[in-house]
């Protein structure tokens, strides 16, 4: 890349805006420091987080750095539509995770991790299916905030790739180490004001930098029909319902999430996340227009990269002063979720690895508090190290992608029906992640009759995401009756058709057969299960000596 087509801040000034940013937010969490931390403050905030504080954690925690990149690409890629299928989609399923949240906590409501009500509803093997992809999910997410930090500090300052790596690594750690999960959620908000104010100024600076609404009118020109299509079917099938599928997957499986719907106050559940929706799909709608605006002023990214688009439409348009606010802004919101990746991690460890398989449900508070503090800094060195090696995660994370799609129906089946078994929820999760391999690597020739059975399966998996929507707002029959429709509807249109699409065919392939294997294998078992032995079995570290097993 040639860096001169780059603006490009002094080594001083750069490191100025860093410790002015780490060292801010460093001296914040001293505000809530305590001489003796709680366990349960550490993990969760003690169950009893406010509705600012909440909604602007999750909002800050769903937007990363990638978020930017990618709303700007997907601009750029399908045009108008673009950034609508990547923020709006993302938005949702913050919202979609609310009627499903308020279950999981009624059934725990001291919960810490998604993990411990699997623990108290399956037992352990479950747990740590549950408990292993959520490690790998975080670290990959660290390892990619990370890179973002080192590549954006390289090409905005004569520093390294890797000095921007560790900078963001220590700094992060620094101010989370000591107060785990309420430092993450303080700090948040404080991140998320930044952003939302950058956001504001930003966005319009490049506007009429550009020369206003009327270049914009004047390079619609340079959009191809599908670009100017704000109903394409090109962005619909290769990024908003591939996009729709996988998120809702995250927002299921990923700790950083349920670990905020614990946290928060019950009745302040709603609330926090419907403002939390708003909230996101504001912001990274709004960013992914810069990419949007490139396209239509025929801009061309440096190296064909489009990771460099957005910082090459704010080196180009806007002045210093703005891109040093640019570059608080990326450094908030990849920091935000590093944060949050540190605390979800540690909390997986201390409740899910030691207490309740290594102490077996009779952990010490203080060895727990070192668990965690000790996972921190352990996660921090894998992900900084990972970051500076540069190295290619993408079949990593399509594995991570995969198995929190096989895990989303046997999850939410599990706490809503008491015939799931143990046996159900682990043959359903390694049959979705099996298939979906198979479909993904395209391990088998996907035409003739192999073809047609996967494009089966994969509206059945369609169903299944549309039925579980209407499920979570409408009930029971609501969701069954949708969940058909939309998987006979999807047939209709997906024969033939769908395996061109290889990605959300493998996604929803997982659904579909994560669900049939789950709900077979429960119907063949006489077993019910009494869900009010949940609350029983999960509960707070600092209240008891010992937490009854199951």
């Amino acid at each position: 890349m040639n860096d001169s087509d780059f603006y490009q801040f002094s080594t001083f000034t750069v490191l100025a805006l860093l410790l002015a940013f780490y060292g801010g937010t460093y001296l914040l969490t001293l505000l809530i420091k305590n001489k003796k931390e709680s366990t349960d403050a550490f993990m969760v905030s003690n169950h009893n987080l406010g509705f600012g504080l909440g909604a602007a954690s999750m909002t800050a925690t769903w937007i990363w750095a990638a978020s930017f990149y990618a709303a700007a690409t997907s601009g750029y890629t399908y045009g108008i539509s673009g950034p609508l299928h990547y923020g709006l989609w993302g938005a949702l399923m913050i919202l979609f995770i609310y009627p499903f949240g308020r279950r999981f906590r009624k059934l725990a409501p001291n919960a810490h991790t998604l993990g411990e009500l699997i623990h108290a509803r399956h037992g352990a093997s479950s747990q740590l299916i549950l408990a292993s992809s959520n490690v790998l999910g975080s670290i990959i997410s660290l390892m990619v905030n990370f890179t973002a930090s080192g590549a954006l500090v390289s090409v905005l300052s004569p520093l390294s790739f890797q000095a921007g790596v560790i900078i963001a690594g220590v700094g992060v750690l620094a101010y989370t180490l000591w107060s785990g999960f309420r430092a993450s959620v303080l700090t948040d908000f404080a991140q998320l004001m930044a952003m939302m104010a950058i956001a504001i100024l930003i966005i319009p600076a490049v506007l009429f930098s550009l020369g206003g609404p009327g270049v914009l009118s004047e390079g619609m020109a340079l959009l191809t029909p599908e670009q100017a299509d704000l109903f394409s079917t090109e962005a619909i099938l290769n990024q908003g319902a591939p996009f729709f599928v996988a998120v809702l997957a995250y927002a299921i499986g990923n700790q950083t999430i349920s670990q905020r719907l614990f946290a928060v106050r019950e009745d302040h559940i709603k609330p926090t996340f419907i403002t939390a929706t708003i909230g996101y799909g504001a912001i990274v709608i709004g960013l992914g227009m810069i990419g949007l605006m490139a396209l239509m002023t025929g801009l061309e990214p440096i190296d064909g990269d489009m990771n460099n688009l957005i910082p090459q439409m704010v080196s180009l348009y806007l002045s210093p002063v703005f891109i040093a606010l640019f570059f608080i802004l990326v450094i908030g919101s990849l920091s935000s979720t590093a944060d949050s990746d540190l605390c979800a991690l540690s909390a997986i460890v201390m409740a899910d690895v030691y207490g309740k398989n290594i102490a077996r449900g009779r952990p010490d508070p203080t060895r727990m508090l070192f668990i965690g503090r000790l996972t921190m800094i352990v996660a921090t060195l894998i992900g900084v190290v990972l970051a500076s090696l540069s190295m290619d995660i993408l079949i990593m994370l399509v594995f991570v992608g995969a198995l929190w799609g096989a895990i989303v129906f046997p999850v939410i089946a599990s706490c809503f029906w008491n015939r799931v078994t143990n046996a159900a929820f682990t043959s359903a999760v390694i049959a979705g992640l099996l298939m979906f391999c198979v479909a993904r690597f395209e391990l088998l020739n996907m035409a003739g009759v192999t073809g047609l059975l996967f494009e089966l399966l994969a509206s059945i998996g369609g169903g299944v995401v549309i039925g579980l929507m209407a499920f979570g707002f409408f009930g029971r029959r609501a969701g069954v009756i949708v969940g058909i429709l939309g998987a006979v509807v999807l047939a209709w249109f997906a024969v033939g058709f769908l395996r061109d699409y290889t990605i959300l065919l493998a996604s929803l392939t997982a659904y579909g057969v994560s669900t049939l294997v789950c709900v077979t294998i429960s119907l063949m078992s006489s077993h019910r299960f009494e869900f009010a032995s949940i609350g029983q079995s999960v509960g707070n570290y600092d209240d008891t000596t010992e937490l009854p097993t199951k």
